[in-house]
This record gives structure tokens, C-alpha cells and sequence, in this order.
């Protein structure tokens, strides 16, 4: 098998690798004028590629974040995206060398978590990710969907479109990761979300919710579309993006979508698996699960300080061996107790995968579901019940955030 080495992209060739991402993923390649605008939305020094004949046939990118774990802590975090292998070099080792060196670099950052979002999911458990988080689509019967106030005041006001690409960046950041799972989003991350869509004349638009005190602390981006030959009755309302910390300001934005006039059906495909539309809505068969699925993927670059960041549950204390053959270090014992983790030379009570543990560390799965899936060996049968207790979080983990 033929050696590619992996390097780092030089600002001047990084639209060769945009270009290489998107053919992998059947995409046109960006315009000249669309390129200014995607450029802005990388970081420099985090692009990998793997040149063959002076040709970049492999590339892998990421940018910096934060990530808050159960317990609070925001702990830094490698957000990796387009990643592509071109379609004559697969099978030859070349993402598996990406892989390798894109995470090594990211625990040498002094970021102990990496995510991504899988555009197949087959691919990365091999390199120690698992699913961590799940997100639910929705949709919702406009007609039929009657949410009442829960009291309070606040008021809910639509955005000048010259005002998307500032105002839900600064309400986002004022309020950053409130439950375990979200992330913080870099100005790198906005551009494709807000930018490119308005260059492109997509129907994007938005409102803030307004507390009684003045403080906005909530807002929705979605678009409307009208299929054709449906009428106004078939309009579809997509929310992109919709995020408030008080379950009673998510209650208000909803209801201003829901009475938008001439909708007929709001959808979201990012939404929490707890969220409660049913039992707001009034009429529990207006809301309809199209489906729940994988949302975050995420690998711990560095197992000691990721199990260090978090906090555990009120229970005697369990052994995990953790096994990482991409990642030789992070291999090894590690006593977690009510207080926290730390290597050990003990005896391990359970046995598992890197990617089994990053599938456990936000709490979203219990360790005894996957050791009944075959994924955790069970040495000692009494460690399980402790091992679900101190593993386990207070809250659902959810992102939010797509890229």
C-alpha cells in the first residue's frame, strides 16, 4: 500500500480542499463569488490534507469550541468537519491517517473532545467515536396546533434581514451552552448558516423574543417555502435554528411560528428528543415524530482530562479499562467515583471501547444498555448498577448546533 502522508494546508490551497469536500458529497463546487464568503468560514492552521501527485485527495478540518459536560464545565473541543477521501483514493488508509493525525493534534491543542456529525454512520466508530447525542424531526399541524401562554411577559419581534448575520450571534453568545451537549459557536461557524443562505436568495428570516427587563433572550431562523401547485395551505415553515434557555421562551417562539398566516406545517429537524411540543400544543396528534436519529458523534482525544472534566453521580466507585488503538495513550484503568477519575493500576469491573465510553460520557446512554448490546464486557456484574449511577447525567444531552 502506498504511504500518504498527512500535512497541513496552507491558507493558499484551502479551496482545494472545499472543492475536494464537495465532489465527495455531489455537490457543485463554489463560485468565485461564493468562495469569498465560504473562505471566512474556516480557522486557520485546522485543515489536513493528503497531497498525491501535487493533487489533494484527502482533507479533514475542524474549528475550535467549547463543549459543556455534564456537571457545567466547558471543556475545549475540536468541531470536525469536511472530511473526504476522493472517490479513486479510498480504501487505502488515507482517513484512517487523517483521522489519526487531525486528533493527536487536537488533545496537543489541549482540547480533550472532538465531535462531528456523520454523513454515514458506519464510518467512525472505527476511529473511537460514538453517538453521544440524538436529535428529533418534527412535524407540526399548524392548523390544529393551539399553544397557549404560560405566563410571564415577553414579546416576540420579527428581524430586518439586515440584522440576521448580527443580532442571533450576539443572543447566542449571551447566553452560550446552557444544558449538556451545546457548544459555542466561533464567527467561522455563522457564515454558512446566515451569509452564504442570504447570498444565495434563500427565504431565510428570523425573530428575537424580548423579556419584561429588555433583555432578548431567545430567537428563532427558519424559512418558508410553498411547493409548487400546493397553495399557500401547503406552505412549509422550517426552523433552522431556535434556541432559548427558559423552556417558557421556547414555548413563545413556537407559538409565534405555529400562527404565522398562510403556513400550514412547521417542521424542525434539530430538535431536542425531550422537547414537549406534544403537551403544548393541545392536540398531541398535530405533532408527528418523523423520526429520531444520531446527532453528535464524539471522540475524547485525551481520556484522562475528558473523565476529569465531568462530574458523576452518588455511587460506589467503578474500574473502566478503556482500549483505544487509534489513540495507544488514552489506553488503560481509570477509578471513577462520586468525586471524579483518574488513572488507576487496580483491576478493572468493566472493559470497553473508546468509542463506547465517548457514546456514555454525556450520560444519553447507560452503560448497562450497551453492555446488554455486547459493547461493554462486564467483569464484575455488580459494577453495572453502580456504573449507570455515577455515568448517568440530570439532563437529556443535546446540541443544537449542526455542521
Amino acid at each position: 500500500m502506498t504511504r500518504f502522508d498527512v500535512e497541513p494546508v496552507p491558507v493558499s490551497r484551502i479551496r482545494e480542499t472545499n472543492e475536494l469536500f464537495r465532489t465527495a458529497l455531489h455537490a457543485p463546487v463554489s463560485s468565485d463569488e461564493k468562495w469569498e464568503l465560504a473562505a471566512r468560514s474556516y480557522q486557520t492552521g485546522r485543515t489536513w490534507g493528503v497531497l498525491d501527485e501535487g493533487e489533494y485527495v484527502g482533507t479533514a478540518s475542524s474549528f475550535g469550541a467549547l463543549l459543556r459536560v455534564p456537571g457545567g464545565a466547558e471543556v475545549p473541543m475540536a468541531a470536525v468537519s469536511r472530511v473526504a477521501v476522493r472517490a479513486d483514493h479510498t480504501r487505502r488508509g488515507i482517513l484512517t491517517e487523517l483521522m489519526r493525525t487531525q486528533l493527536t493534534d487536537a488533545a496537543r491543542r489541549g482540547e480533550p473532545t472532538a465531535t462531528l456529525r456523520a454523513s454515514e454512520t458506519a464510518i467512525y466508530g472505527r476511529f473511537g467515536y460514538g453517538v453521544a447525542d440524538r436529535s428529533r424531526s418534527v412535524q407540526v399541524r399548524a392548523d390544529r396546533a393551539r399553544i397557549g401562554d404560560l405566563g410571564g411577559e415577553g414579546t416576540v419581534r420579527l428581524l430586518r434581514t439586515d440584522q440576521l448575520a448580527t443580532a442571533p450571534p450576539e443572543i447566542y453568545a449571551g447566553f452560550g451552552p446552557y444544558r449538556t451537549g451545546m457548544i459555542s459557536r466561533p464567527a467561522e461557524w455563522w457564515v454558512p448558516r446566515v451569509e452564504m443562505p442570504l447570498k444565495d436568495g434563500r427565504n431565510l428570516r428570523g425573530a428575537v423574543h424580548t423579556g419584561s427587563a429588555g433583555h432578548r433572550d431567545g430567537y428563532v431562523l427558519y424559512e418558508v417555502k410553498v411547493p409548487d401547485d400546493a397553495g399557500f395551505d401547503g406552505a412549509v415553515l422550517t426552523i433552522h435554528d431556535l434556541h432559548a434557555p427558559e423552556p417558557a421562551v421556547r414555548r413563545r417562539l413556537w407559538r409565534f411560528l405555529l400562527t404565522t398566516d398562510l403556513v400550514g406545517t412547521v417542521e424542525m429537524h434539530t430538535a431536542p428528543v425531550d422537547e414537549p411540543l406534544e403537551w403544548w400544543v393541545g392536540d398531541p396528534r398535530a405533532v408527528r415524530t418523523k423520526g429520531i436519529e444520531d446527532a453528535t458523534w464524539l471522540r475524547l482525544t485525551d481520556v484522562p482530562a475528558a473523565l476529569a472534566a465531568r462530574s458523576y453521580g452518588n455511587a460506589e466507585p467503578v474500574v473502566l479499562e478503556v482500549r483505544d488503538s487509534l489513540l495507544p495513550d488514552n489506553s488503560g484503568c481509570y477509578r471513577v467515583t462520586a468525586e471524579g477519575a483518574a488513572r488507576t493500576d487496580a483491576d478493572p469491573d468493566l472493559r470497553l471501547s473508546s468509542a463506547a465510553l465517548a457514546a456514555l460520557y454525556q450520560g444519553d446512554v447507560r452503560v448497562s444498555v450497551l453492555a446488554t448490546a455486547g459493547l461493554v464486557e462486564v467483569l464484575d456484574g455488580a459494577a453495572l448498577a453502580r456504573a449507570d449511577v455515577l455515568l448517568g447525567a440530570e439532563e437529556t444531552p443535546w446540541c443544537g448546533t449542526y455542521f
